[in-house]
Protein backbone atom coordinates (compact mmCIF):
# COMPACT_ATOMS: atom_id res chain seq x y z
CA UNK A 1 0.00 0.00 0.00
CA UNK A 2 2.93 2.37 0.30
CA UNK A 3 3.51 2.67 -3.34
CA UNK A 4 -0.18 4.71 -3.77
CA UNK A 5 0.87 7.50 -1.53
CA UNK A 6 4.46 7.47 -2.54
CA UNK A 7 3.58 8.28 -6.20
CA UNK A 8 1.34 10.16 -5.35
CA UNK A 9 3.84 12.47 -3.11
CA UNK A 10 6.53 12.28 -6.14
CA UNK A 11 3.51 13.68 -8.90
CA UNK A 12 2.94 16.40 -6.66
CA UNK A 13 5.77 17.37 -6.32
CA UNK A 14 6.99 17.08 -9.21
CA UNK A 15 4.00 19.69 -10.62
CA UNK A 16 4.85 22.27 -7.71
CA UNK A 17 8.48 22.59 -8.17
CA UNK A 18 8.70 21.36 -12.09
CA UNK A 19 8.00 24.61 -13.82
CA UNK A 20 9.67 26.58 -11.02
CA UNK A 21 13.31 24.74 -12.50
CA UNK A 22 11.85 25.24 -16.28
CA UNK A 23 11.56 28.78 -15.19
CA UNK A 24 15.09 29.13 -13.74
CA UNK A 25 16.65 27.98 -16.74
CA UNK A 26 14.82 29.75 -19.23
CA UNK A 27 15.63 32.87 -16.80
CA UNK A 28 19.46 32.11 -16.99
CA UNK A 29 19.10 31.96 -21.31
CA UNK A 30 16.97 35.29 -21.38
CA UNK A 31 19.18 37.06 -19.36
CA UNK A 32 22.12 36.28 -21.98
CA UNK A 33 20.23 39.02 -24.19
CA UNK A 34 19.24 41.66 -21.81
CA UNK A 35 17.67 45.08 -23.19
CA UNK A 36 20.22 47.82 -23.61
CA UNK A 37 19.96 50.43 -22.27
CA UNK A 38 19.21 53.59 -24.56
CA UNK A 39 21.48 56.07 -25.94
CA UNK A 40 20.07 59.56 -25.07
CA UNK A 41 18.51 61.63 -27.97
CA UNK A 42 19.78 64.91 -27.52
CA UNK A 43 17.23 66.22 -30.07
CA UNK A 44 13.88 65.01 -27.66
CA UNK A 45 12.95 67.42 -25.14
CA UNK A 46 13.17 65.71 -21.44
CA UNK A 47 10.34 64.43 -20.43
CA UNK A 48 8.92 66.24 -17.58
CA UNK A 49 8.89 64.01 -14.03
CA UNK A 50 6.62 64.32 -10.96
CA UNK A 51 7.92 62.00 -8.07
CA UNK A 52 5.13 60.81 -6.21
CA UNK A 53 5.40 60.28 -2.39
CA UNK A 54 2.41 58.61 -0.69
CA UNK A 55 3.34 58.70 3.16
CA UNK A 56 1.16 57.67 6.46
CA UNK A 57 3.06 58.31 9.63
CA UNK A 58 6.58 59.07 8.49
CA UNK A 59 7.72 61.89 10.79
CA UNK A 60 10.55 59.60 11.43
CA UNK A 61 12.08 59.80 8.44
CA UNK A 62 10.28 61.99 5.91
CA UNK A 63 12.88 65.10 6.22
CA UNK A 64 15.43 62.85 5.67
CA UNK A 65 13.92 61.49 2.69
CA UNK A 66 12.85 65.04 0.87
CA UNK A 67 16.65 65.90 1.05
CA UNK A 68 17.81 62.71 -0.41
CA UNK A 69 15.15 63.39 -2.97
CA UNK A 70 16.70 67.05 -3.48
CA UNK A 71 19.93 65.63 -4.05
CA UNK A 72 18.94 63.84 -7.22
CA UNK A 73 21.24 65.28 -9.87
CA UNK A 74 20.92 65.89 -13.68
CA UNK A 75 17.05 65.68 -13.77
CA UNK A 76 14.35 68.52 -12.42
CA UNK A 77 11.01 67.61 -11.13
CA UNK A 78 8.27 68.10 -9.18
CA UNK A 79 7.02 66.94 -5.81
CA UNK A 80 3.72 65.39 -5.53
CA UNK A 81 3.44 64.11 -1.71
CA UNK A 82 -0.23 62.56 -0.68
CA UNK A 83 -0.95 62.06 2.84
CA UNK A 84 -2.96 59.08 3.77
CA UNK A 85 -4.76 61.03 7.10
CA UNK A 86 -1.69 60.73 9.43
CA UNK A 87 -1.80 60.60 13.01
CA UNK A 88 1.41 61.99 13.97
CA UNK A 89 3.17 65.00 12.64
CA UNK A 90 4.31 64.04 8.70
CA UNK A 91 2.49 66.88 7.38
CA UNK A 92 3.87 69.77 9.49
CA UNK A 93 7.45 68.33 8.80
CA UNK A 94 6.72 67.82 5.37
CA UNK A 95 5.53 71.82 5.24
CA UNK A 96 8.48 73.19 7.59
CA UNK A 97 10.91 71.83 5.12
CA UNK A 98 9.48 73.13 1.99
CA UNK A 99 9.43 75.79 3.87
CA UNK A 100 12.75 75.85 4.55
CA UNK A 101 13.72 74.52 0.84
CA UNK A 102 11.55 76.55 -1.39
CA UNK A 103 14.10 75.45 -4.27
CA UNK A 104 14.60 72.20 -3.61
CA UNK A 105 11.97 71.29 -6.23
CA UNK A 106 10.76 72.90 -9.88
CA UNK A 107 7.38 72.57 -7.85
CA UNK A 108 5.73 71.18 -5.15
CA UNK A 109 2.14 69.68 -4.14
CA UNK A 110 0.57 68.07 -0.69
CA UNK A 111 -2.61 66.44 -1.11
CA UNK A 112 -3.97 66.10 2.53
CA UNK A 113 -6.81 63.01 2.24
CA UNK A 114 -9.26 63.02 5.39
CA UNK A 115 -8.85 59.27 6.38
CA UNK A 116 -6.65 56.41 5.51
CA UNK A 117 -8.04 54.21 2.52
CA UNK A 118 -4.54 52.23 1.59
CA UNK A 119 -1.66 53.22 -0.52
CA UNK A 120 -3.55 51.97 -3.33
CA UNK A 121 -6.18 54.39 -3.01
CA UNK A 122 -3.61 57.55 -1.93
CA UNK A 123 -2.08 56.36 -5.47
CA UNK A 124 -5.43 56.52 -7.41
CA UNK A 125 -6.06 60.37 -5.75
CA UNK A 126 -2.57 61.20 -6.39
CA UNK A 127 -2.91 60.23 -10.03
CA UNK A 128 -6.23 61.29 -10.76
CA UNK A 129 -4.52 64.76 -9.58
CA UNK A 130 -2.13 64.37 -12.59
CA UNK A 131 -4.76 63.14 -15.24
CA UNK A 132 -6.94 66.32 -14.28
CA UNK A 133 -4.25 68.56 -14.74
CA UNK A 134 -3.22 67.12 -18.16
CA UNK A 135 0.12 65.53 -17.21
CA UNK A 136 2.08 64.36 -19.76
CA UNK A 137 5.23 62.94 -18.63
CA UNK A 138 6.55 60.22 -16.12
CA UNK A 139 5.57 59.78 -12.71
CA UNK A 140 8.24 57.99 -10.52
CA UNK A 141 7.13 56.64 -7.39
CA UNK A 142 8.85 56.10 -4.16
CA UNK A 143 8.81 55.27 -0.21
CA UNK A 144 9.38 57.71 2.88
CA UNK A 145 11.94 55.00 3.96
CA UNK A 146 13.79 54.20 0.70
CA UNK A 147 16.60 56.09 -0.19
CA UNK A 148 18.60 56.09 -3.56
CA UNK A 149 21.87 57.28 -4.60
CA UNK A 150 22.12 60.59 -6.59
CA UNK A 151 22.32 59.47 -9.89
CA UNK A 152 18.92 57.16 -9.59
CA UNK A 153 16.04 59.25 -11.14
CA UNK A 154 18.24 60.37 -13.93
CA UNK A 155 18.93 56.52 -14.46
CA UNK A 156 15.78 55.98 -14.71
CA UNK A 157 14.88 58.75 -16.80
CA UNK A 158 17.25 57.41 -19.43
CA UNK A 159 15.25 54.33 -20.36
CA UNK A 160 12.30 56.42 -21.79
CA UNK A 161 14.63 57.57 -24.54
CA UNK A 162 13.07 54.02 -25.55
CA UNK A 163 9.69 54.33 -27.05
CA UNK A 164 8.90 50.42 -26.16
CA UNK A 165 9.47 51.08 -22.54
CA UNK A 166 6.32 51.99 -20.65
CA UNK A 167 7.77 51.54 -16.56
CA UNK A 168 11.39 50.66 -14.80
CA UNK A 169 11.92 49.65 -11.46
CA UNK A 170 14.99 49.46 -9.27
CA UNK A 171 16.57 46.70 -7.44
CA UNK A 172 16.25 46.66 -3.72
CA UNK A 173 19.17 46.59 -1.18
CA UNK A 174 18.11 46.17 2.17
CA UNK A 175 20.08 46.64 5.30
CA UNK A 176 18.97 45.23 9.02
CA UNK A 177 16.36 42.32 8.94
CA UNK A 178 17.22 38.78 8.77
CA UNK A 179 20.34 36.83 7.35
CA UNK A 180 18.44 35.10 4.37
CA UNK A 181 16.39 38.31 3.29
CA UNK A 182 19.54 38.75 0.68
CA UNK A 183 19.13 35.24 -1.02
CA UNK A 184 15.22 35.91 -1.26
CA UNK A 185 16.19 39.33 -2.67
CA UNK A 186 18.55 38.13 -5.07
CA UNK A 187 16.62 34.74 -6.11
CA UNK A 188 13.58 37.28 -6.99
CA UNK A 189 15.58 40.15 -8.49
CA UNK A 190 17.13 37.51 -10.65
CA UNK A 191 13.96 36.48 -11.83
CA UNK A 192 12.66 40.19 -13.10
CA UNK A 193 15.47 40.20 -14.96
CA UNK A 194 15.33 37.20 -16.70
CA UNK A 195 11.59 38.09 -17.54
CA UNK A 196 12.67 42.08 -18.61
CA UNK A 197 14.68 40.64 -21.22
CA UNK A 198 12.44 38.04 -22.24
CA UNK A 199 9.62 40.64 -22.73
CA UNK A 200 8.50 42.30 -19.41
CA UNK A 201 7.88 41.74 -15.94
CA UNK A 202 4.61 41.55 -13.90
CA UNK A 203 5.99 43.03 -10.40
CA UNK A 204 8.36 45.91 -9.58
CA UNK A 205 9.45 47.31 -6.24
CA UNK A 206 7.43 50.30 -5.86
CA UNK A 207 9.61 51.70 -2.98
CA UNK A 208 11.82 53.27 -6.50
CA UNK A 209 10.28 52.77 -10.12
CA UNK A 210 9.08 55.34 -12.88
CA UNK A 211 6.05 54.63 -15.71
CA UNK A 212 4.68 56.75 -18.36
CA UNK A 213 1.77 58.80 -17.24
CA UNK A 214 -0.09 57.89 -20.18
CA UNK A 215 1.10 53.95 -20.21
CA UNK A 216 -1.64 53.68 -16.51
CA UNK A 217 -4.38 55.07 -15.95
CA UNK A 218 -5.86 56.06 -12.71
CA UNK A 219 -9.21 54.17 -12.63
CA UNK A 220 -7.02 50.69 -13.74
CA UNK A 221 -6.01 50.76 -9.85
CA UNK A 222 -7.86 48.45 -7.51
CA UNK A 223 -8.51 50.33 -4.30
CA UNK A 224 -9.25 47.31 -2.64
CA UNK A 225 -6.01 45.45 -3.12
CA UNK A 226 -2.39 46.30 -2.23
CA UNK A 227 1.05 45.44 -4.36
CA UNK A 228 0.14 49.07 -6.00
CA UNK A 229 3.77 48.67 -7.90
CA UNK A 230 2.66 45.21 -9.12
CA UNK A 231 -0.37 46.44 -10.64
CA UNK A 232 1.36 49.41 -12.40
CA UNK A 233 3.76 47.10 -13.59
CA UNK A 234 1.41 44.51 -15.19
CA UNK A 235 -1.04 46.55 -16.24
CA UNK A 236 1.60 49.11 -18.57
CA UNK A 237 2.21 45.61 -20.14
CA UNK A 238 -1.12 44.47 -20.78
CA UNK A 239 -1.77 48.30 -22.39
CA UNK A 240 1.37 47.76 -24.93
CA UNK A 241 4.73 49.13 -23.27
CA UNK A 242 7.34 47.07 -22.03
CA UNK A 243 7.91 46.60 -17.86
CA UNK A 244 11.26 46.03 -16.84
CA UNK A 245 13.90 45.87 -13.86
CA UNK A 246 16.74 47.53 -14.01
CA UNK A 247 19.77 46.07 -12.16
CA UNK A 248 22.04 49.12 -12.76
CA UNK A 249 19.85 51.63 -10.13
CA UNK A 250 19.05 50.39 -6.28
CA UNK A 251 17.49 52.08 -3.48
CA UNK A 252 17.99 51.38 0.28
CA UNK A 253 15.86 50.37 2.98
CA UNK A 254 15.50 48.42 6.03
CA UNK A 255 13.61 45.23 6.39
CA UNK A 256 12.29 43.96 9.31
CA UNK A 257 13.90 42.88 12.28
CA UNK A 258 11.76 40.03 13.54
CA UNK A 259 10.67 36.73 11.69
CA UNK A 260 7.12 37.93 12.59
CA UNK A 261 7.74 41.44 10.78
CA UNK A 262 9.01 39.29 7.82
CA UNK A 263 6.63 37.46 7.93
CA UNK A 264 3.64 39.78 8.06
CA UNK A 265 5.31 41.86 5.25
CA UNK A 266 5.70 38.93 3.17
CA UNK A 267 2.39 37.29 3.60
CA UNK A 268 0.75 41.03 2.81
CA UNK A 269 2.55 41.19 -0.22
CA UNK A 270 1.78 37.39 -1.72
CA UNK A 271 -2.27 37.97 -1.43
CA UNK A 272 -1.59 41.02 -3.21
CA UNK A 273 0.59 39.28 -5.99
CA UNK A 274 -2.06 36.46 -6.01
CA UNK A 275 -4.95 38.45 -6.33
CA UNK A 276 -3.40 40.60 -9.12
CA UNK A 277 -2.76 37.13 -11.31
CA UNK A 278 -6.43 35.81 -10.62
CA UNK A 279 -7.77 39.12 -11.83
CA UNK A 280 -5.70 38.84 -14.96
CA UNK A 281 -6.07 35.47 -15.77
CA UNK A 282 -7.78 35.80 -18.61
CA UNK A 283 -4.00 37.06 -20.21
CA UNK A 284 -2.39 33.88 -19.03
CA UNK A 285 -2.77 32.28 -22.58
CA UNK A 286 -3.20 35.56 -24.09
CA UNK A 287 -1.57 35.54 -28.15
CA UNK A 288 -2.00 39.41 -27.87
CA UNK A 289 0.62 40.20 -25.37
CA UNK A 290 2.86 37.47 -27.10
CA UNK A 291 6.01 36.11 -24.70
CA UNK A 292 4.20 37.77 -21.51
CA UNK A 293 1.03 35.58 -21.49
CA UNK A 294 3.90 32.36 -20.71
CA UNK A 295 5.65 34.84 -17.77
CA UNK A 296 2.32 35.12 -16.38
CA UNK A 297 1.10 32.11 -16.53
CA UNK A 298 4.27 30.59 -14.68
CA UNK A 299 4.00 33.33 -12.48
CA UNK A 300 0.38 32.43 -11.80
CA UNK A 301 1.37 28.82 -11.16
CA UNK A 302 4.23 30.25 -8.86
CA UNK A 303 1.85 32.05 -6.69
CA UNK A 304 -1.71 30.18 -6.85
CA UNK A 305 -0.83 26.64 -8.06
CA UNK A 306 2.32 25.12 -6.32
CA UNK A 307 1.39 25.83 -2.89
CA UNK A 308 -1.60 23.69 -3.20
CA UNK A 309 -0.08 21.22 -4.98
CA UNK A 310 2.74 21.39 -2.28
CA UNK A 311 -0.45 20.65 0.32
CA UNK A 312 -0.89 17.60 -1.56
CA UNK A 313 2.30 16.19 -1.68
CA UNK A 314 2.63 16.76 2.19
CA UNK A 315 -1.28 14.99 2.33
CA UNK A 316 0.55 11.89 0.72
CA UNK A 317 3.21 12.21 3.10
CA UNK A 318 1.22 11.63 6.16
CA UNK A 319 -0.50 9.10 4.68
CA UNK A 320 2.27 7.10 3.56
CA UNK A 321 3.98 7.33 6.72
CA UNK A 322 0.56 6.44 8.30
CA UNK A 323 0.86 3.03 5.73
CA UNK A 324 3.79 2.09 7.33
CA UNK A 325 2.34 2.28 10.58
CA UNK A 326 -0.53 0.37 10.03
CA UNK A 327 1.46 -2.39 7.91
CA UNK A 328 5.06 -2.16 8.84
CA UNK A 329 8.25 -0.78 7.15
CA UNK A 330 8.15 -1.85 3.52
CA UNK A 331 10.70 -4.08 1.92
CA UNK A 332 13.18 -4.11 -1.38
CA UNK A 333 12.38 -1.64 -3.77
CA UNK A 334 9.26 -0.04 -1.61
CA UNK A 335 12.12 0.16 1.13
CA UNK A 336 14.28 2.16 -0.91
CA UNK A 337 11.25 4.41 -1.96
CA UNK A 338 10.38 5.07 1.31
CA UNK A 339 13.52 5.70 2.85
CA UNK A 340 14.40 8.40 -0.08
CA UNK A 341 11.22 10.27 0.65
CA UNK A 342 11.95 10.41 4.16
CA UNK A 343 15.56 11.80 3.37
CA UNK A 344 13.58 14.49 1.01
CA UNK A 345 11.20 15.30 3.38
CA UNK A 346 13.78 15.79 6.22
CA UNK A 347 15.89 17.82 3.98
CA UNK A 348 12.76 19.80 3.30
CA UNK A 349 11.82 20.72 6.71
CA UNK A 350 15.08 21.34 8.09
CA UNK A 351 15.80 23.90 5.26
CA UNK A 352 12.47 25.34 6.06
CA UNK A 353 12.84 25.98 9.79
CA UNK A 354 16.33 27.04 9.68
CA UNK A 355 15.23 30.01 6.59
CA UNK A 356 12.36 31.22 8.69
CA UNK A 357 13.68 31.41 12.08
CA UNK A 358 16.57 33.36 10.50
CA UNK A 359 19.90 30.81 9.96
CA UNK A 360 21.77 30.85 6.68
CA UNK A 361 23.12 27.99 5.79
CA UNK A 362 25.04 27.48 2.45
CA UNK A 363 23.19 25.22 0.28
CA UNK A 364 20.24 25.20 2.03
CA UNK A 365 19.35 29.15 1.92
CA UNK A 366 17.77 28.86 -1.34
CA UNK A 367 15.71 25.86 -1.03
CA UNK A 368 14.23 27.27 2.09
CA UNK A 369 13.65 30.63 0.68
CA UNK A 370 11.94 28.61 -1.57
CA UNK A 371 9.86 26.66 0.97
CA UNK A 372 9.37 29.77 3.65
CA UNK A 373 7.87 31.35 0.09
CA UNK A 374 5.36 28.56 0.22
CA UNK A 375 4.34 28.91 3.51
CA UNK A 376 3.81 32.82 2.97
CA UNK A 377 1.24 31.85 0.18
CA UNK A 378 -0.62 29.51 1.72
CA UNK A 379 -1.28 31.88 4.46
CA UNK A 380 -2.09 34.51 2.11
CA UNK A 381 -4.53 32.24 0.75
CA UNK A 382 -6.09 31.64 3.78
CA UNK A 383 -6.43 35.22 5.03
CA UNK A 384 -8.05 35.91 1.41
CA UNK A 385 -10.34 32.67 2.11
CA UNK A 386 -11.40 33.83 5.32
CA UNK A 387 -12.01 37.36 3.67
CA UNK A 388 -9.42 39.50 5.21
CA UNK A 389 -7.87 42.36 2.99
CA UNK A 390 -4.50 43.16 3.82
CA UNK A 391 -4.42 45.92 2.38
CA UNK A 392 -4.48 48.59 4.88
CA UNK A 393 -1.61 47.37 7.38
CA UNK A 394 0.04 48.62 10.17
CA UNK A 395 3.45 50.20 10.22
CA UNK A 396 6.64 48.06 10.54
CA UNK A 397 7.77 50.95 13.11
CA UNK A 398 11.08 49.02 13.92
CA UNK A 399 12.48 49.53 10.10
CA UNK A 400 11.61 53.48 10.67
CA UNK A 401 13.13 53.67 13.74
CA UNK A 402 16.21 51.95 12.20
CA UNK A 403 16.27 54.07 9.19
CA UNK A 404 16.27 57.36 11.60
CA UNK A 405 19.03 56.14 13.25
CA UNK A 406 21.09 55.14 10.70
CA UNK A 407 20.56 58.82 8.95
CA UNK A 408 21.75 60.61 11.69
Amino acid sequence: MVWIPAFAEIGLGALAFGPFLLHRWSVGRWRKTPLAYPQPDKKTEPRPITVLLPVWNEALVIETKLANLASQEGVSFTLLAIDSASTDDTVQRIKRWLEKHPNAFANHELIEMEHRLGKSKAVQIALESLESNGFDGLVCMTDADASMPPNALKRLHGWFANPTVGAVGASARRSGGLGQEQVHRSMFELLREGESAYDSTPFLEGSLMMWRSRSFNASQMNIGSNADDAQIATQVRLNGLRSIHDPMVHFVDVAPTTPEGQRRQKVRRAQGLQRLLLRHRRHWRSPRIGNFSKILRREAHFHLAAPLLLVGAATASVLRWGTVLLWGMPIGTLAVLHGSLAMCELLALTSWALHRNGMHIPGLATLGSIFTGMEHLLAAMWTSFRGRSLHMWDQHTDTRVLASKQKK
